[in-house]
């Protein structure tokens, strides 16, 4: 029977979140329907809320969720009723990227996570008096207390840990993680360089002060970030607000330049001044995503000596087996996520959007 559940929906671009009760669709053979304990808050919600992303609203968005599974469909067999999961992107499961263990680049990724706003044949996952939602955001649609969930989102996790310490592992954790792990690979006394210290670029401070990397430079311009991101794992921070980046940058490598970068602004300045500070053989992995169309300048000649420009999404994570390590660090105290996460009611959505986006939250967390 089709479930009725509280959500916030977006009503059009630029509108604020309006809780509203909406119904579920009945669960398909590969869907699970989850009650949700948190859910992160993303800057990607934000940019599709205000309309940036082609989503059709009204809708419900949220796309780091943590709950508990209540029931199942007739072909779900990685999770059970009762069981803890954490909740991030789906994928075909079919293209070569999702046999080569590669989901996150799935041939169907954007209409099935970003812009579909619905299931991959076409049908609404969600609907409000019998009018049609947006829905299956990232398979999830999390800014709910109930949410219909892809299976290929689903990602089984250890009971014990509490879940609103893990929700943002579903998607900006992971990113900034897998951007230092399974793109930069640093070797012992490798340089990285973590442009920007929000909730990824944080992640990836971390991430990095698990692997050989002696020298984790954090860069951005509020200063209690920088001074979290020592705190954190960085051996060094850069103000960019009272610094020039390269020259700050040339002083802490001594001239040689970065072994990895990790742009997480947006900034097209930013991510060409990352660049232009590689070392030779150097890799800059783009994590921050600007408008659609937006390029960047970037000098051919100094590329020659072997630098790399990388894109990135979700951290080029394979899920099932990524999420729960992460799970297992955290519970371990070895990924201290809860330095970064804000908590929120639900019914305070719009607090938590207005606290991130002044800056006073790094990651808002949403709990039921």
């Amino acid at each position: 029977m089709p479930i009725t559940t509280r959500a916030a929906v977006v009503e059009s671009g630029g509108a604020p979140f309006t809780l509203s009760d909406v119904t579920l669709d009945d669960p398909g053979p590969h869907e699970a329907v989850v009650r949700l304990v948190a859910t992160g808050l993303c800057h990607t919600d934000l940019g599709v809320a205000s309309g940036g992303l082609p989503f059709p609203l009204p809708g419900v968005l949220g796309h780091e969720g943590a709950g508990v599974v209540e029931a199942v469909g007739s072909a779900v067999t990685g999770v059970a009723p009762g069981d803890h999961v954490v909740l991030s992107f789906t994928s075909c499961g079919d293209c070569r990227n999702c046999d080569g263990g590669h989901p996150a680049y799935c041939a169907t990724w954007l209409p099935l996570n970003l812009i579909g706003g619905r299931r991959a044949d076409g049908s609404g996952t969600l609907s409000r008096d019998g009018e049609p939602l947006g829905g299956h955001f990232f398979g999830q649609s999390s800014f709910a207390e109930r949410a219909l969930v892809d299976e290929r989102s689903l990602v089984k996790v250890d009971p014990d840990v509490p879940l609103e310490s893990i929700a943002p592992l579903g998607c900006g954790v992971q990113t900034g993680v897998g951007a230092v792990w399974n793109v930069l690979k640093p070797v012992t006394g490798s340089t990285i360089v973590v442009l920007g210290a929000g909730a990824v670029g944080l992640s990836a401070v971390m991430a990095a002060a698990l692997t050989p990397a002696t020298t984790i430079v954090a860069v951005d311009r509020v200063g209690e970030r920088l001074t979290l991101a020592k705190e954190l794992g960085a051996t060094h921070t850069v103000d960019a607000a009272a610094e020039d980046l390269g020259e700050a940058l040339a002083g802490i490598t001594g001239g040689r330049g970065a072994d990895g970068v990790v742009e997480t602004t947006g900034n097209v300045t930013v991510l060409r001044q990352g660049v232009d500070a590689l070392a030779a053989r150097g890799t800059v992995v783009v994590v921050g995503a600007p408008p659609f169309g937006t390029e960047v300048s970037l000098d051919v000649n100094g590329l020659l000596g072997g630098k790399q420009v990388v894109g990135l999404t979700l951290g080029d994570a394979e899920t099932q087996s990524f999420i729960p390590a992460l799970v297992r660090l955290v519970k371990e105290g070895r990924l201290p996520l809860h330095r970064l996460i804000s908590t929120y009611p639900f019914a305070d959505i719009d607090q938590a959007v207005r606290d991130m986006g002044a800056g006073k939250a790094i990651k808002p967390v949403l709990t039921f």
